[in-house]
């Protein structure tokens, strides 16, 4: 449970708190990333980093696949910590905490302690009050119910993670490794939060704004080759100024026919699924290069650039000058 004790004040101290239903991924993935920056070689030892395992009782906390995890500790106070995790799961379980936990977090924020929320760790933060007017990263799959529960957050599902002040939020699976990483550079350096990174056999550290997996990557493995060739088609073109028709034409159908199984497959019409491509590529350049935001424009397929800064504010709710002021380092 603990390990070696040392003299030296370890540079982060992070509490996990486990969801009802937690996923495995995300927790072991962010942990694997701390234990292996604690310590030189890979003895384990927590040196440079600590952890525990806290909640509001010591009884065990099932995972989404079964396997149960016991809390090492009783919720103590959170000032012992500089990061309190917060792995969710399973909705609507992960959701079912305890009032001890919604006010250990709130005293955390409150003390401002950094408060990451993994997975659906960010339907709890939101429970808790702690994102209301904040920005926080979503997975898609989610993104519509956590809308309908707060409105007064702003999601995004086009990024690894995002920071808000002393809040960090993540769709969960892998990306609890790029905010491990991030966290760990801050606090212990850059070389000691990579050291284990090709242990683990992840080949780099993703920024926060470099472009997951989306939804209509899906598309292209879709059972109905119409939607599969169209979204090929459109990637293909994605920097060329022609129309649904056009791409109708090269499949042998109508635009109806086209339009009728995007709807089914997609849930949108090719129009919009082709205009999310070139917005989300758009996105990508703008925080990977130093084209201005004009050549950004063409490049992505839009008529003019005013036309891609309005559909860029109306997706992101900001225009492409800030999403790249925002990339930027400060000083």
């Amino acid at each position: 449970m603990t390990s070696d004790k040392t003299a030296r004040a370890p540079d982060l101290r992070v509490a996990f708190i486990l969801s009802p239903r937690f996923t495995l991924l995300p927790f072991s993935g962010f942990l694997d990333t701390l234990r292996h920056a604690a310590d030189e070689a890979d003895r384990s030892r927590q040196i440079y980093c600590s952890w525990d395992i806290v909640g509001p009782t010591l009884d065990p906390v099932t995972s989404s696949s079964g396997a149960e995890i016991r809390p090492w500790k009783v919720f103590p106070d959170p000032t012992q910590y500089d990061c309190i995790v917060l792995v969710g799961g399973l909705l609507p379980c992960s959701l079912q905490h305890a009032p001890e936990t919604f006010a250990f977090l709130k005293r955390a924020a409150q003390t401002q302690r950094l408060v990451v929320g993994l997975c659906t760790g960010s339907f709890a933060l939101a429970e808790a009050g702690l994102l209301d007017g904040k920005r926080c990263a979503m997975h898609f799959r989610h993104e519509a119910e956590f809308r309908q529960r707060f409105a007064q957050v702003r999601t995004t599902t086009h990024e690894v993670f995002v920071i808000d002040n002393n809040i960090i939020t993540c769709p969960g699976g892998t990306a609890a490794i790029d905010v491990a990483v991030e966290i760990i550079s801050r606090r212990c350096g850059q070389a000691r939060a990579t050291k284990g990174l090709a242990d683990m056999v992840v080949d780099k550290h993703r920024a926060a704004f470099h472009m997951p997996r989306l939804p209509y990557n899906e598309l292209e493995d879709c059972a109905d080759y119409r939607v599969a060739r169209a979204v090929t088609i459109m990637r293909q073109n994605l920097s060329e100024i022609c129309s649904i028709a056009d791409v109708a034409a090269q499949l042998g159908i109508s635009v109806s026919q086209l339009n009728r199984a995007f709807q089914t497959h997609a849930k949108a019409s090719p129009a919009a699924i082709w205009r999310a491509m070139r917005l989300k590529h758009g996105r990508w350049r703008v925080l990977n290069s130093n084209h201005s935001i004009t050549e950004i424009a063409y490049e992505c397929g839009f008529a003019d650039c005013s036309h891609f800064i309005g559909w860029f504010r109306k997706t992101y709710c900001e225009t492409p000058q800030e999403a790249r002021r925002r990339r930027l380092p400060a000083g």
